[in-house]
């Protein structure tokens, strides 16, 4: 490392050297025979520097040229020789005769390569007669010590980081990025790349290489793995003249002993190479890479983050982009692009990459253009890539034409399927005879599977359904990222187990399909939007809106389909919390959707969720036209029960916030007439005449806490929860009111017992006191503390009553209670203080909020 004003002329070192260094301070007359060794940029004329300091102070003669002969040395003087690999022999051997010697001090330098005979002696003679010193790149803490003797720089944690990332610890280029950083503004934080002083400096040291040591060097500045005899094949060199040049290089202080360049360098290298050169060279590696069957998206990649891809040929880039499309479809929907810029035919992938990546509107675009101009054969994919955007958009008519129209292996079974959802089946059947064979690859079998799997779920057992859809799943798990689906095999398992009742099976086969990756990006939202759907019905309301903000958060918007489900789960999700301004605000977002979203067999479940919270709001007419339409399309298909139980179980809860009896009592029929199908139709139709009749009334406890645990058997945690606080809230038996209430509390995940993390303290009047966090002026029951939750939450008295199983009157005689309690002359100032009390309170989150009622 060369010393400077910014080190401070302070020589940053290892132990071993700067111990040496002391010693000689401490007796600069004694015996000295030593040799120093590094790579070009790591202190060896800064260190030898030092030694001669050390001895003129001292009053010692310091020589620096090496004699040509032996007898021609001083021997009272100290002999520093740098860069003894440039020496001659004739010199080389003459410093051997003074090692020999023994009588004169001596401190040889020298690069680790070139390595002659006579310095290989040389060096030996050293080592075992004296003392050899290793300079090493810096370790973190040596360059923070350096950075801290400018108080520019100091001891910044990022600019550490940044500069020791950057130059990978070499002094020389520790000292270069740290002159260029003392002129920037580092105020708004470290820069996003080395200015460009630092990267200039390089030029001289560029300038001085061989031909062949650059393109080593802008061949490794591709940033991949070059094994030998790659590296000879790109540079028509035997491996031996490699090993040569690799070693020169790294002598040279450029490549790290790891076979990489740091970041500094390998920017410097790009940027200071003849373009030409560099040009040639990164086109000659990717065909050596091609012509091995190797892998050229590392290089591509490499050249990416350089902004030089252009310099590849449009085969490198078209095969870069198969490489990339499973795991990478935008990545390959680039370089896709870029490849079509240089002349290759690869429109039509491009076209499948970005439908991959979710880019529909690219797809659709490049698609339409290919229909009408292209090859028949990239006609045909294009018509697939077509159908599956326009699948994903709502455009289920549109996209089985399409279908039918490709002809390719695992088209008609998707236009079955997507003909069964839009409630055709005799465009269904048209589709099925429209199958042309073809190779029973895992897609098209899997296509074949779905498309028996949902006629199945129309005529046949869930059970078989299930299992269908589940094998299909099965077959695209281990190759299924890049494949074009309309729908994924897993989503419509899992809606076939959700509305069957089989949430575990739903659960798995989701989560198996997000880690495998089936559908690529694509898939992968909706098959988290389902996920977060079973926490939603399971009641776990928190983990719901988790996962919901994760997808809705990743700044893409979302395409018609995957938007209808997500405002579904926000305001499925507001219901059950009780939130009326969250089911306010989103009512409108929500019919924006069902309007871009024709109703179909696979949208079934959130249109039933927005009944619901349409009748919430009084405003379930906007949506009786999509609710029409899809009884219509459940009657063209024969009203299978497996879908249509869902729907009338939504539409009862929707008749029952109307105040529609009569239509209450309709659902309640049509689901008594589904009970015989499936064991989740028998629980649900339990759960209907339960329903109606505590609504009437007409509680009987022993039929009503059945239908609430089958409910909560059946995966709907949250209703059968509701169904049993609304009995024990409408039934005048005290004994009754109270095991119903005990079986809400358990069906909802809570003991009947006293609040977790609050130990019990019996005040005077027996109610449950926290004397450890409020005075005692300010004790509450549990139920008090309750109410004062939800009441600062802003819910109404009903409300409040409706989450916690009990009447709105009661609610009101706990707030007069509490206002008199807390010695409050309104109802602002009760607030106010409660306010205090609560946000004192140590477990405030405990505890998940009761659901609301039936009823608004």
């Amino acid at each position: 490392m060369t010393t400077s004003a910014l080190a401070g002329n302070r020589l940053i070192l290892d132990r071993a050297p700067q111990n040496l260094l002391d010693r000689v301070a401490a007796d600069p007359a004694a015996p000295l025979l030593l040799a120093v060794t590094a790579p070009d940029g790591h202190g060896r004329s800064a260190y030898l520097a030092e030694l001669a300091g050390i001895h003129r102070r001292a009053g010692v003669t310091v020589d620096e040229a090496a004699p040509e002969r032996a007898g021609a040395a001083d021997p009272d003087a100290v002999l520093l020789v740098d860069d003894a690999h440039l020496l001659d022999d004739t010199r080389l051997r003459a410093l051997r005769e003074l090692v020999a010697g023994r009588r004169h001090r001596l401190v040889v330098a020298y690069r680790p390569w070139p390595r002659s005979a006579p310095l290989v002696e040389l060096a030996d003679a050293v080592r075992r007669d004296g003392q050899l010193i290793l300079l090493t790149p810096f370790a973190r803490e040596q360059t923070a010590a350096y950075l801290a003797t400018a108080p520019e720089l100091g001891r910044r944690p990022d600019l550490i980081e940044f500069v020791h990332g950057q130059t990978a610890g070499v002094p020389r280029d520790v000292e270069r990025l740290a002159r260029a950083l003392r002129g920037q503004d580092l105020r708004p934080g470290v820069p996003a790349e080395p200015p460009r002083q630092a990267v200039l400096e390089f030029g001289p040291d560029l300038d001085d290489l061989s031909p062949d040591v650059r393109r080593l060097l802008v061949a490794v500045a591709a940033g991949v793995p070059l094994p030998v005899d790659l590296l000879g094949a790109l540079l028509g060199r035997e491996p031996a003249e490699v090993d040569a040049l690799v070693a020169a290089t790294r002598a040279a202080g450029l490549l790290g002993a790891d076979g990489r360049l740091a970041p500094l360098v390998r920017r410097a290298v790009t940027a200071l190479s003849p373009a030409a050169e560099r040009t040639a060279v990164w086109r000659r590696l990717s065909e050596v890479q091609l012509a091995r069957g190797g892998s050229v998206l590392p290089l591509v990649r490499a050249l990416l983050g350089a902004g030089v891809a252009g310099d590849c040929p449009g085969g490198t880039l078209e095969a870069a982009a198969e490489e990339a499309l499973a795991t990478e479809p935008a990545l390959a929907a680039e370089l896709f692009a870029a490849a079509s810029a240089a002349g290759r035919p690869a429109a039509v992938r491009q076209a499948v990459a970005a439908t991959l990546a979710g880019d529909l509107d690219v797809a659709l675009r490049l698609a339409d253009r290919l229909l009408a101009s292209a090859t028949p054969s990239e006609r045909a994919e294009a018509a697939l890539v077509a159908a599956t955007a326009l699948a994903h958009r709502g455009q289920v008519g549109r996209s089985v034409e399409l279908y039918r129209w490709s002809g390719a292996a695992p088209a008609a079974a998707f236009a079955a399927v997507g003909a069964l959802a839009a409630g055709d089946p005799a465009a269904a059947a048209g589709a099925q005879a429209d199958d042309r064979g073809g190779p029973p690859t895992l897609h098209a079998s899997a296509a074949r599977l779905m498309a028996e799997g949902v006629r199945d779920s129309l005529g046949g057992t869930p059970t078989a359904a299930l299992s269908t859809l589940v094998q299909a799943t099965a077959l695209l798990e281990p190759d299924g990222r890049a494949v074009l689906l309309p729908d994924s095999p897993a989503a419509l398992a899992a809606l076939t187990a959700v509305h069957a009742g089989e949430l575990d099976i739903a659960e798995r086969v989701l989560d198996r399909a997000v880690a495998s990756g089936i559908g690529g990006p694509l898939m992968a939202r909706r098959h988290r939007l389902l996920r977060a759907w079973i926490l939603m019905v399971r009641g776990r309301t928190a983990d719901a809106a988790a996962r919901l903000g994760a997808v809705t958060g990743q700044g893409r918007p979302l395409e018609s389909r995957d938007l209808l489900f997500a405002t579904a789960l926000e305001l499925g999700i507001a219901r059950r919390n009780s939130d009326l301004g969250a089911l306010q605000r989103g009512w409108g977002h929500a019919l924006e959707a069902v309007v871009r979203h024709p109703v179909d067999l696979f949208t079934l479940l959130p249109l039933g969720e927005l009944a619901i919270a349409g009748a919430r709001l009084g405003d379930l007419d906007r949506l009786a036209p999509h609710l029409h339409r899809a009884r219509t399309l459940l009657a063209r298909l024969g009203d299978p029960p497996l879908w249509s139980t869902p729907l009338h179980w939504s539409g009862l809860h929707a008749a029952i916030l109307s105040d529609e009896p009569g239509a209450a009592d309709e659902h309640v029929a049509a689901l008594l007439a589904a009970a015989p199908h499936s064991r989740y139709a028998t629980v649900v139709a339990a759960a209907a005449a339960s329903w109606v009749d505590v609504l009437r009334g007409v509680v009987d406890p022993v039929p009503v806490e059945a239908a609430a645990r089958g409910l909560h058997e059946a995966g709907l945690c949250w209703d059968g929860a509701r169904l049993a606080g609304q009995a024990a809230i409408r039934t005048s038996d005290r004994r009754a009111m109270t095991t119903l209430l005990d079986c809400a509390r358990t069906l909802q995940g809570r003991s009947a017992g006293s609040r977790p993390g609050r130990p019990p303290v019996a005040g005077s009047d027996g109610q449950v006191a926290d004397a450890l966090t409020t005075p005692a002026a300010h004790r509450l029951s549990d139920r008090e503390w309750e109410v004062a939750e939800l009441v600062l939450a802003g819910l109404t008295y009903r409300e409040i009553g409706d989450r916690l199983f009990i009447s709105a009157k009661t609610v009101e005689h706990h707030v007069a209670r509490m206002r008199s309690r807390l010695d409050c002359a309104n109802r602002a100032e009760l607030l106010a203080l409660l306010r205090t009390i609560v946000a004192q309170r140590p477990d405030t989150a405990a505890g998940q909020p009761w659901p609301g009622g039936p009823t608004r």
